[in-house]
């Protein structure tokens, strides 16, 4: 059975006054029916990019979409006409901004916003449009949904406007949600709520989802794929349990290591990931984390190493050195 969703060598620039960026070089990953996979990395690397680009949603100017194809349910996006991809959006695509507050209509109702996308992409009358978005807030966990539907976005809390984004992205039983930094805007119980809400929902309906964070505690929990990104480019990709067990990537290793655990004792310090990100307009032809990498060898320089199998299953990393490094590692267990 094919992916639901198929992302293959994309590329998405920006034209600056400072040059081109490179935001999205050669993304390629693959979601499929009822999964949910994670795109991690730090801010600038291209996940949110990734995300507007399967949706068609990056504004030109000043950013295109130069390369590569976007496979959605046997259908390649790139090649859709703008009608037929708001068809798609909100219909089989359902997205969770990262921002409630930014993506809500202030000067709209609850229920509108909720009514407006069963009438614009189901043809519901006004009356069933109603209906369902009362349905929609009890599903989310809202309490008193019928007068928060007569609300405005200012009268809620922000875990209460992230679950009513929710709600939108389930109104019209899409088959993928697309969940950008879901969880970034909430303070960390309301956080644990939303992501808890999402998984058992996702699961429920059978929607597969793609949640996109720096949070590595969110990957663990809730994704079974991981894909690490890094300057524009996928560095590691797997199942969940190989990139937290196994890591076969220099800038994963860091990643894990600057995340504090509760099995270490209090005297352990975290692990920085020194330096700063790279300048995405002016890529060499070598590793972009070269210069922040520990384990960086002379032929890093000269190429870019690509993202090629680790010897374990579907686990792939983007380094000369991933075989060393996972043999340091078992040496040290």
């Amino acid at each position: 059975m094919p992916p639901l969703l198929e992302v293959k060598g994309l590329h998405t620039e920006f034209r600056t006054g400072a040059g081109t960026v490179r935001a999205v070089d050669g993304v390629s990953f693959a979601v499929e029916p009822g999964e949910t996979v994670a795109v991690v990395g730090e801010s600038g690397s291209g996940k949110s990019v990734s995300a507007l680009s399967i949706l068609r949603l990056v504004a030109d100017p000043p950013g295109r979409i130069t390369g590569g194809a976007i496979l959605f349910d046997g259908r390649d996006l790139l090649r859709l006409t703008e009608p037929e991809m708001r068809e798609i959006r909100g219909r089989d695509i359902g997205m969770v901004f990262q921002e409630p507050m930014t993506s809500l209509n202030p000067v709209l109702t609850i229920g509108r916003q909720i009514t407006e996308t069963l009438e614009q992409h189901q043809g519901a009358e006004r009356a069933t449009a109603a209906r369902r978005a009362l349905e929609l807030l009890e599903m989310v966990g809202i309490a008193d949904p019928a007068r928060r539907l007569r609300q405005y976005p200012h009268q809620l809390s922000g875990g209460m406007r992230q679950r009513v984004m929710i709600a939108v992205a389930l109104a019209c039983n899409p088959k993928l949600i697309i969940a950008d930094e879901p969880t970034t805007a909430l303070d960390v119980t309301i956080q644990a709520q939303i992501l808890e809400l999402m998984k058992s929902l996702t699961r429920e309906l059978g929607v597969a989802q793609i949640i996109i964070t720096h949070n590595l505690g969110v990957v663990a929990r809730y994704a079974s794929r991981v894909n690490v990104m890094y300057a524009g480019r996928i560095v590691e990709a797997g199942e969940a349990d190989d990139i937290y067990h196994d890591p076969r990537h220099p800038y994963t290793i860091a990643l894990l290591g600057s995340v504090p655990r509760l099995d270490q004792p209090r005297r352990a310090r975290l692990d920085p990931v020194e330096g700063q990100p790279p300048d995405l307009t002016r890529l060499d032809g070598g590793c972009a984390f070269r210069p922040r990498c520990r384990f960086a060898v002379e032929r890093c320089a000269e190429a870019r190493p690509p993202l090629a199998p680790t010897g374990a299953g579907s686990h792939l990393a983007a380094c000369f050195r991933s075989a060393e490094l996972g043999a340091a590692r078992e040496a040290a267990e």
